[in-house]
């Protein structure tokens, strides 16, 4: 496989690059992507692929069940240099159905130490929906409910996205939108679940 990956360098060097030098010059002077993609690490869903999407146009940080961790330096350094440094208007979280890091809330693995800590930043979706069921007194099929799960979880990632100081601002100075989808790997479309314009929490 590590092979298969030089390989196929060699067919982007030869079927892409050289024919689109100029483009690629350019973007080795200045980057200005228009999109902040907060989406998930599964290998089933690329960016530039679902989006099609040139390089260069959309800055991209993914984890286990796209989640937005007010404690993750990684991500924050992300946002921090997405909106101060490179003024993009957009951010996107992106989940997708199917998702293990979904389905781990339910059956976490003992071997596994530091999958549940990441989870714990997804839990809240988990609870939202199976207290909204309980209230409801309404029994879904399992895999609906797991679908409910992965779009609460993009909510719950926009609320924990806006706990940024500097995000709340951009938002509040028309600045900049924040959006949330859901990909579906069985039709290949993306689901648009929310749309933030202004803050919403202070």
């Amino acid at each position: 496989m590590i092979t298969g990956l030089l390989e196929g360098n060699k067919r982007f060097v030869t079927d892409v690059f050289q024919k689109e030098k100029e483009y690629f010059a350019d973007l080795a002077k200045v980057q200005r992507p228009t999109v902040l993609w907060i989406g998930c690490s599964d290998s089933r869903v690329p960016v530039n692929t679902i989006t099609q999407t040139r390089a260069g146009e959309i800055f991209v940080h993914r984890n286990v069940a796209n989640i937005v961790a007010t404690n993750d330096w990684n991500l924050s350094a992300v946002l921090e240099f997405s909106i101060n440094h490179l003024r993009i208007p957009d951010i996107v979280v992106c989940g997708h159905y199917g998702c293990g890091g979904i389905v781990a809330m339910d059956d976490v693995s003992r071997e596994d130490r530091y999958i549940p800590i990441w989870l714990n930043n997804a839990y809240k979706a988990k609870e939202r929906v199976d207290e909204k069921l309980v209230s409801l007194q309404m029994q879904i099929d399992p895999e609906q409910r797991l679908r409910l799960i992965v779009e609460e979880n993009v909510r719950l990632q926009l609320e924990h996205l806006q706990e940024y100081p500097f995000v709340r601002d951009a938002m509040k100075e028309s600045k900049l939108s924040i959006h949330g989808w859901v990909y579906d790997m069985t039709s290949g479309g993306i689901k648009v679940m929310q749309k933030n314009r202004v803050a919403c929490r202070e």
